[in-house]
């Protein structure tokens, strides 16, 4: 039994947005994905960061779940800013019984347990140009207290892991509100994806003021999963 994270499958087998015709790592990513997943047993657990399917809908989506379902493995999966098919929760898991699939389950405003260790994060949020200052504020807001309804839902486990799918530091952007709220419940490590390409040279990786950073975007991983434990 395993621990892994990895974000941004980009998943289009519903939709036509398939990342292929971005040419270099992504060429024929869905296949690199299955081959990064084999490695993978059925007792081991994937944190999916984000950006999962380009499908606007669940019905739209519903392929690449059954994507996702038959790759090894139990999944933990987060919203990222591309899911738009996203919906409550008690929709998605209703859409996931009534298709047979079983091996996914949603972190939002909770949290799942790898044996003592509690899994938690959200979306997250980094400002955004395109909208105004109350706007990203009211977005922050919102997104830091998911993060700590997330880890107080992890209760007395001596260790909190977080995920996220926009990075906590990114450049000159640092959301101090969420990182706050990872030194309040002592976490020492975080994962998150969203930059791609020329992104990945921006990215925060390492330990920073007490907080281990590392990003887990699939293109930065060439689509192998990530062992964190």
């Amino acid at each position: 039994m395993a621990l892994y994270a990895i974000g941004d499958l980009h998943l289009s087998f519903g939709s036509d947005k398939p990342m292929d015709v971005f040419g270099g790592g992504w060429t024929n990513y869905t296949d690199k994905i299955k081959d990064g997943f084999a490695g993978l047993d059925s007792d081991d657990v994937c944190v999916l960061c984000g950006d999962i399917s380009w499908g606007m809908s669940l019905k739209e989506s519903l392929e690449d779940f059954i994507f996702i379902d038959r790759l090894p493995g139990k999944k933990i999966i987060l919203k990222g800013n591309h899911d738009y098919w996203w919906t409550t929760v008690s929709k998605m898991n209703s859409f996931f019984a009534g298709h047979g699939i079983s091996s996914i389950e949603i972190l939002n405003n909770n949290c799942f347990f790898y044996n003592e260790t509690a899994i938690c994060g959200t979306r997250g949020w980094i400002t955004d140009d395109e909208f105004d200052a109350e706007h990203n504020t009211k977005v922050m807001a919102r997104e830091t207290a998911r993060l700590r309804a997330s880890l107080q839902a992890g209760g007395d486990a001596e260790v909190k892991l977080c995920f996220f799918h926009y990075p906590p530091r990114f450049r000159n952007m640092i959301c101090k509100d969420m990182i706050d709220v990872m030194y309040e419940f002592g976490v020492l490590n975080c994962w998150y994806g969203h930059l791609h390409g020329a992104g990945h040279r921006f990215a925060e990786r390492g330990e920073i003021g007490g907080i281990t950073y590392d990003l887990v975007s699939a293109d930065f991983l060439d689509f192998s999963p990530l062992r964190i434990l």
